[in-house]
């Protein structure tokens, strides 16, 4: 009897611990979902806007929901400002100063990482100091700087600084990944006779596609919707990113809210099939690149 009685004891207390952990993951789930509505809801309210009438995103008290479908606005958003021609600059922008950022910057933290050289440890110190400088601080003397070269109303602004490993935070990352591969693999190609360049073309950047990965899908997205630097460097319209472009929507010829939001997600397209493409290499690249200081 005694025996039954701790069994049934058992079973109920086992049984209250599953039901209470059914009900913490149910409100768990809950909370989560409330939060990532929360953070769609822009989103939403956006692809809401592009389907609606100017008058009916005016309308009081305003609703997401969408009475009349008018999914003409998205060609005529396309048609309303030169949009193919914003995009177009925003790719040779985008993808020339990504290159450069890849490059420049895997140079700098194979050097940090791999090299022995005085004043190394000092150095990186200030590296990481950069990263807590404004970027507004430097607005004025970058644009002095780049008039007296003749860059301005010209891609060079957007492009070049970028060729010369100009992302502490980036550089920071390679540093930290190529530190976490085995010496071992160094050590043999030196034997072979491999040089410093060839060490790290041939050994370090093969093995570290998960952190070019991470900072290529950043640094890309860095900029695609960078506003500020266009908006100073560049003038003429034609030479205008998707960035800067789509205010015009908001600007030229009054407010077309309902075009604006048409024409914003058709350019954040591009961006979220990036990410979810390179997603495993992004996770893994920021997980790989912390695992060693």
């Amino acid at each position: 009897m005694k025996m039954d009685a701790t069994a049934e004891g058992d079973l109920y207390f086992s049984g209250r611990i599953k039901i209470r952990q059914v009900l913490l993951k149910s409100g768990m789930y809950l909370l989560l979902s409330a939060i990532a509505l929360t953070f769609l809801f822009p989103i939403l309210w956006a692809i809401s806007s592009s389907l609606k009438s100017l008058g009916a995103v005016y309308e009081f008290p305003p609703t997401i929901w969408v009475s009349e479908w008018r999914w003409s606005n998205y060609p005529e958003a396309l048609r309303k400002l030169p949009f193919l021609n914003f995009m177009l600059n925003t790719v040779v922008i985008c993808l020339s100063a990504t290159v450069g950022q890849v490059l420049s910057c895997s140079l700098v933290g194979f050097a940090f990482a791999r090299l022995r050289w005085r004043g190394q440890g000092f150095w990186f110190v200030v590296l990481l100091a950069t990263m807590m400088l404004p970027g507004l601080v430097l607005l004025i003397p970058r644009y002095v700087l780049y008039d007296a070269l003749g860059w301005i109303n010209t891609y060079k602004p957007l492009i070049v600084p970028y060729w010369l490993g100009e992302s502490a935070f980036f550089i920071f990352l390679f540093r930290q990944f190529f530190k976490a591969i085995p010496q071992s693999l160094e050590e043999a190609a030196t034997l072979d006779g491999a040089t410093t360049w060839q060490i790290y073309w041939h050994i370090f950047m093969p093995n570290a596609k998960p952190v070019i990965a991470t900072v290529a899908v950043m640094s890309l997205i860095q900029h695609w919707k960078d506003f500020m630097n266009p908006l100073i460097y560049i003038n003429d319209m034609d030479k205008f990113p998707i960035s800067v472009g789509l205010d015009l929507y908001n600007s030229l010829e009054g407010s077309w809210i309902n075009l604006l939001m048409a024409a914003s997600l058709t350019a954040l397209a591009p961006l979220v099939l990036l990410f979810f493409l390179a997603q495993r290499y992004f996770v893994q690249g920021l997980l790989l690149s912390g695992t060693k200081g």
